[in-house]
């Protein structure tokens, strides 16, 4: 499971894209701006889908198995 560090940096962090956004240019975005790796590997397991807002990428996060 996220660290309560990891959860926040992932919310703040996830609150500086542009939305909407693919999980393509989420990712290519995360690694830019130098996201920790154990966010990287989070959203590399969403699903493939446009994402409207961050709290959808929060929601798929949270969903995650």
């Amino acid at each position: 499971m996220m660290s309560t560090a990891t959860s926040v940096q992932l919310n703040k962090s996830l609150h500086e894209l542009k939305y909407p956004i693919s999980k393509k240019d989420l990712i290519k975005n995360a690694e830019e701006k130098g996201f920790d790796e154990k966010v990287l590997r989070i959203l590399k397991k969403i699903p493939y889908q446009d994402y409207e807002a961050c709290t959808d990428v929060s929601e798929a996060i949270a969903n995650l198995k």
